[in-house]
């Protein structure tokens, strides 16, 4: 068993060093569907993001598919972000168990930018026509134990972006492993995150007018999506009676941008209180994320759980993000 533990630690570790340099400064912006990298859920925000290697329930289609295989039954999830900038995110999403087959989720995360009036070149100061723009992410995913101490996920993306008549859709997918040795609370995690093709926009919305019965319509530039590899690593240093207290961190390596260095402590008291805390560390400049802050209360209902959770995480220049989670547990 130790020899397993490692064996699978050097294996995450060699990864880990082979993109450590992938972080790039001067990379920062020339990635889009940024809405890819903001979670959903209050669990794994409240723990700095640190939950690679622990993740469970809805909330692992985001941080590590592979997490959705530990599901027992069927459980539903609704989290809200009121964002930056008066910019609000909506997340529904279902999972269950099928015997013999695995765990099968399904969730949407719409952003909702508010209103904009438009300007153009004649009308500066705006013309009166008042812009929408949304941001959708809907995923399928999958998740599977494949040996008692191996489990798998991959998630599915499709992403579209609007505003006014110009368009942009694309397909992201996500694939991630759970290892648990089984020795002293000690798990392992590993999730390749939002890797797809390039986007575009595309419509007559950039249309400029060459002569007054004829316009033309510009080439947009293709864009990649944020992708990144997440090594994760969490022990239970306290698992005793009805308490249970866990540390867990991340290395995230991303491509178009600096690397992130998370962590995070849970503490829970029968299964059914928790209070948590994280930090997250970039040597990007003007890095906006800091420390996180959370809790969650699980009441049972009958055969049903419902489990109410809250995050605050700290940033440097908009205000403070907030996030608000109700599950059931069926």
């Amino acid at each position: 068993m130790k020899m397993k533990l490692v064996f699978m630690t050097a294996a995450l570790l060699v990864l880990g060093l082979s993109t450590a340099f992938a972080g790039n400064a001067d990379r920062i912006g020339s990635a889009g569907a940024q809405e890819l990298r903001i979670p959903f859920g209050s669990r794994g925000t409240a723990l700095g993001g640190a939950v690679v290697s622990n993740t469970y329930g809805v909330e692992a289609m985001y941080w590590n598919p592979a997490g959705l295989a530990s599901l027992e039954g069927t459980e539903a999830m609704f989290s809200y972000l009121p964002y930056i900038a008066d910019i609000d995110q909506n997340f529904v999403g279902v999972a269950t168990a099928i015997e013999g087959f695995g765990t099968v989720g399904v969730g949407a995360k719409i952003m909702s930018i508010g209103d904009i009036e438009q300007t153009t070149l004649d009308f500066p100061d705006g013309n009166g026509l008042i812009l929408s723009p949304s941001l959708a992410v809907i995923n399928i995913s999958y998740a599977r134990i494949l040996t008692g101490n191996v489990s798998f996920g991959a998630t599915g993306m499709f992403i579209s972006e609007q505003i006014y008549d110009m368009k942009a859709s694309g397909m992201a997918f996500d694939v991630g492993f759970l290892y648990d040795p089984g020795w002293k609370g000690v798990r392992l995690g590993l999730a390749m995150k939002n890797y797809g093709a390039e986007m575009e926009f595309s419509g007559r919305g950039d249309d400029r007018p060459l002569t007054a019965q004829r316009p033309v319509s510009p080439l947009a530039a293709s864009f990649d999506l944020p992708a990144s590899i997440n090594i994760g690593m969490s022990c239970d240093f306290v698992n005793r009676g009805e308490n249970l207290a866990t540390f867990s961190g991340n290395f995230v390596a991303n491509t178009y941008s600096n690397d992130v260095v998370q962590g995070g402590l849970e503490y829970a008291y029968k299964g059914l209180y928790f209070l948590r805390g994280g930090y997250n560390y970039s040597a990007q400049d003007e890095w906006i994320n800091g420390a996180t802050l959370g809790g969650g209360l699980t009441v049972e209902l009958g055969d049903t759980k419902a489990t109410f959770e809250y995050s605050w995480n700290q940033t440097e220049t908009f205000d403070d993000n907030q996030y608000f989670t109700v599950s059931f547990g069926f």
